[in-house]
């Protein structure tokens, strides 16, 4: 009912509309205005902050299991009349040790898996004992007065590939423990030749207490346009908000060909005839626009990419296919949100595909240094899913056990995921009545807004 001393606009046939002197800025004072607009706002910007904030405060506190290579290629030597390998004290100490509290997982591997593991961005980096590392750590405990042994190395391999935040609590990580390694043989190389050090050279005096240099490689090279191994997490996040924002344009450019909302251009307002149709109707309609037009976008994605900015990548046919299909899929993935939820559905897209999905990618933080909460989310979260894909047509030679794989099969999922959820619910709605269809009042009847 209208409260007392308040006007309606009359709704006549045609949507022809009595204007009334009601002024507009009145409705600045209505406290549900405000109310519902404060609530939807403030809860997107708290719900923001938390994902974003929240999962990138302290990675370094929540590291869990990042998994580093740890190989030995020592060859060993004999001293004495007796074999001795360093490599396997140092790597066997450096796997027991405790001082990364866990935060550091050690794969023990030969230098051929811990190769293929970074050419497939499953270790975040290594450290690899080389061949001749027990010869020339030995060496400096020699008595030679007039030569300066070559201090032996440790190499810490980074993987920028698999996120630059990763490699570099990666690289962090595996160079105290070389350190750390040194210190501790250094104690050993002096407590075996007691007295004997005072016969040593100065110089070798110095490195025996610290004899293993720590040197830093990249372990698996990428283009020099490849955006320090973040151009596949800016290409994939690229395709998920071409696809939600198509879906925002797609759902309502098609109700208003259905005439089931005006459209406005400018100063224009236009209006066409209605053309009733169900809800599964409607969604049907919109996600085949959409399939159509991912191959457009999909195609201008990957040639402003590749073609314009000079992006490095290869297996071209195969990127332009996983992008038209990474469009697809988020575009009626938002379109079903859209459908389903109506106004709030945008909302609910914005959160799933972008809220939610930038800090659960794993391509700037690693999982293993987010909260539980985060790598929980990370396990369905779309933008995850399509970067993993990416990802490894880009730097990883199109490996499927490299991401390609899950790619491909959690998009699958989620369109028929999508597919179900939304038809099933649209389908409900309208064997329920439940029809889009605009109810007009009589000629001359007054409207009395919700």
């Amino acid at each position: 009912m209208a409260a007392p001393g308040e006007t309606f606009h009359v709704i006549r046939p045609r949507d022809t509309y009595v204007m009334t002197p009601v002024p507009p800025f009145r409705v600045l004072r209505a406290k549900p205005l405000w109310m519902a607009n404060g609530v939807i706002t403030g809860v997107l910007a708290l719900l923001f902050a938390v994902f974003y904030v929240g999962a990138n405060i302290d990675p370094a506190d929540h590291l869990t299991k990042l998994p580093v290579g740890l190989v030995d290629a020592d060859k060993g030597a004999t001293v004495g009349g007796k074999q001795v390998d360093l490599g396997a004290r140092i790597t066997e100490s450096i796997k027991k040790s405790t001082a990364s509290g866990g935060r550091i997982d050690w794969k023990v591997m030969d230098e051929r898996e811990m190769k293929e593991e970074l050419g497939k961005g499953k270790l975040f980096g290594a450290l690899v004992v080389p061949a001749d590392f027990t010869s020339s750590a030995t060496a400096l405990t020699g008595t030679a007065p007039t030569a300066t042994p070559a201090r032996p190395t440790l190499t810490v391999l980074t993987n920028q590939s698999a996120g630059s935040i990763g490699s570099g609590l990666a690289r962090t990580a595996t160079t105290r423990a070389a350190e750390n390694a040194s210190l501790q043989l250094g104690k050993e190389l002096t407590a075996q030749i007691g007295t004997a050090q005072a016969r040593l050279p100065a110089a070798a005096r110095v490195l025996l207490a610290d004899p293993a240099a720590v040197t830093v490689e990249d372990g698996h090279p990428l283009g020099s346009h490849s955006g320090l191994g973040l151009t596949a997490f800016y290409y994939a996040l690229t395709l998920v908000v071409v696809g939600m924002l198509a879906a925002n344009v797609i759902s309502g450019q098609v109700d208003h060909a259905l005439g089931y909302t005006h459209n406005d251009m400018g100063p224009r307002r236009l209006h066409r005839p209605l053309i009733r149709a169900t809800r599964v109707q409607t969604l049907a309609i919109s996600g085949t626009l959409m399939a159509g037009l991912s191959l457009l976008m999909g195609t201008l994605v990957m040639a402003g990419a590749v073609g314009i900015m000079g992006m490095d990548a290869s297996h071209l046919p195969l990127l332009w296919l996983y992008s038209v299909c990474a469009v697809a899929v988020t575009g009626i993935g938002a379109l079903t949100l859209l459908a389903v939820f109506g106004t709030p559905g945008m909302l609910l897209v914005t959160l799933v595909f972008i809220g939610m999905a930038v800090p659960t990618s794993g391509a700037t933080t690693p999982l293993e240094a987010l909260p539980g909460f985060y790598r929980f989310l990370a396990e369905f979260e779309p933008l995850r899913q399509i970067t993993g894909g990416v990802r490894s047509i880009l730097y990883y030679d199109a490996q499927g056990d490299a991401g390609l794989t899950r790619g491909w099969v959690m998009m699958a999922a989620g369109l028929v995921a999508a597919a179900l959820f939304g038809f099933g619910v649209l389908g409900w709605y309208d064997r329920k009545g439940l029809h889009r269809i605009p109810v007009e009042p009589a000629p001359g009847k007054t409207a009395v807004p919700a």
